[in-house]
């Protein structure tokens, strides 16, 4: 009998953690590396957040919380999202997870049944289609050309819409591209969507804070409240405040949806980890002037990354508007071999060529769904990310 359940047999592990494990292993043996395949900021959590911490410790709030986090915290958040957005939510509508990957996985979970479907633009985060799968549901990848600015149309997800369709899985800023909708754009969306009454939305705006050239990434309720009382609207405190390990997600939705979600998460984690917990009320309503030093270096480190790679033979990279990511095309690259002895056959050969010979770590496309590109994080430091251009401009020349 198999150890494992047929589940588990429709997901793949997380491949940009799979990168990432290599690059630290590959470092550990002494190996030059710059890894360039997480998306984590390498900003430190602010210190008024860590002190709000270290006095939660003190103070004793080191027991359990309300599965759905503490009220003060979920408080914060239905005032963030006010602020921010200009959304309407009471506090008994939010709930706070594990991270923003788990208020996917509770949201797709509670509400998919066999064989419903979940419509997911590509590229795309790499859990998304294998969340759904987990849930029993069907991914439905609809791609979204770089002519178009790597942005679902509306007459695309039109045709995507079936009986079965449950959901869309919408991220702006897009990870792994960096594009993010305009009020304009998220208009037409939104005008197709009120069309399908069935069809609910989960709208991850984890890098909505993340946006440069003076770029506004509104979310899906702010431009159509219509759509208010079928979307989950979800958020994080991980990139905008520089607290990936802290863990925790967040999410606002109609009420009987965030019992849904609680129901779950009473069965599997319970509540997020108390002291996280209190950190993140003080990063939501504490002094947010830190997030506009951080995005001004974001958008320099893009800049950079972005011109440097234009300059690689046979590489092409558009400029995002959001997110801490490139993703160019390596078209150009392929059919070629490496100096390395290596055939460039497929996106995957690249990056592990790329690896391999130059210790460069990044992300193949396809494991975003979207083949012939690869993504690259400049999520860190500037003469980093100049000697990983440099190497991938020296890789590209060396191919023949």
């Amino acid at each position: 009998m198999d150890l494992t359940a047929a589940r588990l047999d429709r997901i793949s592990p997380s491949q940009t953690i799979a990168i990432s494990t290599k690059a630290r292993a590959l470092k550990a043996a002494g190996k030059d590396i710059i890894s360039l395949s997480a998306g984590e900021p390498d900003f430190d959590t602010p210190d008024t957040i860590k002190k709000a911490a270290m006095q939660a410790i003190a103070a004793g709030e080191t027991k359990y919380t309300d599965v759905a986090g503490t009220p003060a915290l979920r408080r914060a958040i239905a005032e963030r999202f006010r602020a921010d957005s200009g959304l309407d939510y009471t506090w008994d509508e939010v709930i706070v997870s594990n991270g923003g990957k788990q208020i996917i996985y509770n949201a797709m979970v509670a509400t998919i049944n066999p064989g419903d479907e979940a419509i997911i633009p590509a590229p795309c985060w790499v859990s998304y289609p294998d969340i759904v799968s987990l849930a029993e549901g069907t991914p439905v990848i609809v791609p979204c050309s770089a002519e178009n600015g790597f942005k679902l149309q509306p007459a695309d997800l039109e045709a995507a819409i079936t009986p079965r369709t449950r959901w869309l899985l919408l991220n702006s800023p897009n990870n792994p591209t960096g594009a993010a909708y305009s009020a304009e754009e998220m208009r037409g969306l939104c005008d197709v969507l009120l069309r399908h009454p069935d069809v609910w939305i989960l709208t991850d705006d984890i890098y909505n804070k993340l946006v440069y050239d003076g770029f506004r990434a509104p979310t899906v309720v702010e431009v159509e409240p219509r759509l208010r009382d079928r979307t989950v609207t979800m958020n994080g405190v991980s990139k905008a405040y520089a607290m990936t390990g802290w863990r925790i997600g967040y999410s606002a939705a109609p009420v009987q949806m965030t019992r849904a979600m609680n129901k779950l998460q009473s069965q599997s984690t319970s509540g997020p980890c108390s002291i996280s917990q209190a950190a993140a009320v003080e990063a939501l309503t504490g002094p947010q002037d830190f997030i506009g030093t951080m995005v001004s270096t974001y958008q320099a480190r893009r800049d950079l990354v972005v011109g440097m790679l234009n300059e690689a033979a046979g590489l092409h990279c558009p400029v995002p508007e959001g997110a801490f990511y490139v993703f160019p095309s390596l078209v150009g690259c392929l059919g070629r071999t490496s100096a390395g002895g290596t055939l460039i056959d497929t996106d995957e050969a690249f990056v592990t060529a790329l690896l391999d010979e130059e210790g460069v770590a990044a992300v193949h496309g396809s494991a975003f769904m979207f083949a012939g590109h690869f993504r690259i994080s400049y999520a860190t430091d500037t003469e980093s990310l100049k000697e990983a251009c440099l190497r991938i401009q020296r890789f590209c020349a060396g191919l023949r």
